[in-house]
């Protein structure tokens, strides 16, 4: 398992004219979007005592959540995903699964996730029967992002935030969505061994500090 350092920010508007005017001068935008941009929708799994939310409102030290995920309303490309924090450091594990697969799981039918697939999967269901996690709610946005190779670092903007509340409506392109109540910008910037200092300077802005914010947690606040 690989563990990045990782920053957030949460940035304003005007903010985020600045940042990408100044990150288009000196990074590239992420290739998986069209020049960076691109929609994302999760669907977040926890338990009855809101374990995942939990720990992350308490600050544990060691804690992990898990999600499905796909891009641009493209449900022929589904990932089940993993991520872990620890001591400050994150890391992400996935695989790929099938929209039946994840179809069957939201009808309440997980038996395919113990079957000879992946070590994620089976974690997953075991985990859903010892923990009794559960598909929990939607997480919907948009992001703009851009890479730069030296340090691997990535930045993304998240903004446009929506909750589907208690909604595990997830292959569903229509399912109501509504906006969280702070509407501003998630800046994450991402990186292994170093983060260079044109980097380090580029997203740097005054009155801006490091944040603990957790996009699950602010679609939560409904129920």
């Amino acid at each position: 398992m690989k563990f990045r350092h990782e920053w957030k920010h949460e940035i304003n508007a005007s903010d985020f004219i600045t940042i990408t005017q100044r990150l288009s001068a000196v990074a590239r935008p992420d290739a998986h979007g069209n020049e960076g941009n691109y929609i994302i929708r999760s669907l977040y799994f926890d338990n009855s005592s809101d374990k995942a939310l939990r720990e992350k409102i308490d600050g544990v030290n060691r804690r992990e959540k898990f999600r499905l995920r796909y891009y641009n309303n493209d449900i022929s490309y589904i990932h089940l995903e993993k991520k872990s924090k620890y001591n400050g450091l994150s890391s992400k594990e996935l695989v790929q699964v099938s929209n039946t697969d994840v179809e069957k799981l939201l009808n309440g039918k997980y038996q395919w996730l113990a079957e000879p697939k992946t070590p994620l999967t089976n974690e997953l269901y075991s985990k859903m029967m010892s923990q009794g996690l559960k598909p929990k709610t939607i997480v919907e946005y948009e992001r703009k992002a851009y890479i730069y190779k030296p340090g691997n670092v990535r930045i993304t903007l998240d903004y446009h935030i929506r909750t589907g509340m208690l909604s595990t409506d997830f292959l569903n392109k229509e399912c109501i969505l509504i906006p969280i109540r702070n509407p501003n910008v998630i800046m994450e910037v991402k990186w292994d061994g170093f983060l260079p200092e044109i980097i380090r300077d580029t997203v740097q802005l005054k009155g801006r500090f490091s944040s603990a914010f957790s996009k699950y947690a602010a679609c939560r606040i409904y129920g």
